[in-house]
């Protein structure tokens, strides 16, 4: 069983960068842009009321405020500055899931934020400290072996291991910048293959071939990549006809 997560709602104003609606008839949970790195109010109401129709769960997608670089480069925010601005992010998206019947149920960091807690105890303080600032039993995503997952864990929040579909890995596990040759992974039958043996062994090839032990509980299909939905659809299909039940983890 392994739950199927996609980047969506990032968008803003007459900008629309994901096909949301067709990514949500596919996916199980959606880490929604909450209007830092990407999305505004109408945005995150529209992407909240279409993932409560088809049951899919809503994940607040936190990053720093950066919309100029999408929330991809490189910034040194305060600790008490971001865990303000994390809890801030929580707080907006839950009010559009809950007029929409529904509610936030996890928190994943985006970008440059996402990359930096994996070895940054001080920022990876500061998002568990919003996080449990917005609701003290929000589970968190992130990437295995990660500061982020241990603080969670160490907070008593449920620590939820996640791996890339379309990314490629280092040989110490984590994501090669995507500034670097080979970052993304392009070619859709490598990464259904690749989907497949990460649910069903926990096994996936870093750049150099290297076989990297990967136990996640939920699998990511970015939402910007060019034919996303089509990819989404043939990852999902792939893994249901190897016998993987796709399934929320919340």
């Amino acid at each position: 069983m392994i739950d199927l997560n996609a980047d969506l709602g990032e968008g803003f104003g007459r900008w629309r960068l994901t096909d949301d609606e067709q990514l949500l008839s596919v996916v199980t949970s959606a880490n929604v842009a909450c209007g830092f790195h990407a999305g505004d109010a109408p945005t995150m109401r529209r992407v909240c009321e279409l993932a409560a129709e088809r049951g899919v769960r809503i994940g607040a997608q936190v990053s720093y405020r950066d919309l100029a670089g999408f929330g991809r480069r490189a910034m040194d925010v305060p600790p008490d500055e971001l865990t303000a601005e994390v809890a801030y992010q929580i707080g907006a998206l839950e009010v559009f899931a809950r007029a929409a019947g529904t509610r936030v149920s996890y928190v994943k960091p985006h970008g440059a934020l996402y990359n930096r807690v994996v070895h940054d105890k001080e920022q990876a303080e500061a998002v568990i400290g919003g996080v449990l600032l917005a609701d003290k039993g929000l589970p968190v995503l992130g990437l295995p072996g990660s500061r982020l997952l241990e603080l969670a864990e160490a907070a008593g929040l449920p620590a939820v291991p996640e791996a890339f579909a379309d990314r490629a890995y280092t040989e110490e596990g984590t994501l090669v910048p995507r500034g670097q040759d080979g970052a993304l992974v392009t070619d859709p039958e490598a990464v259904v293959a690749r989907s497949v043996t990460l649910a069903r062994t926990g096994v996936v090839a870093s750049r150099s071939g290297t076989p990297l032990a990967i136990r996640a509980r939920s699998l990511c299909v970015h939402g910007d990549t060019p034919g996303a939905v089509d990819l989404a659809r043939r990852v999902r299909a792939g893994l249901e006809a190897s016998g993987v039940r796709v399934e929320a983890f919340v």
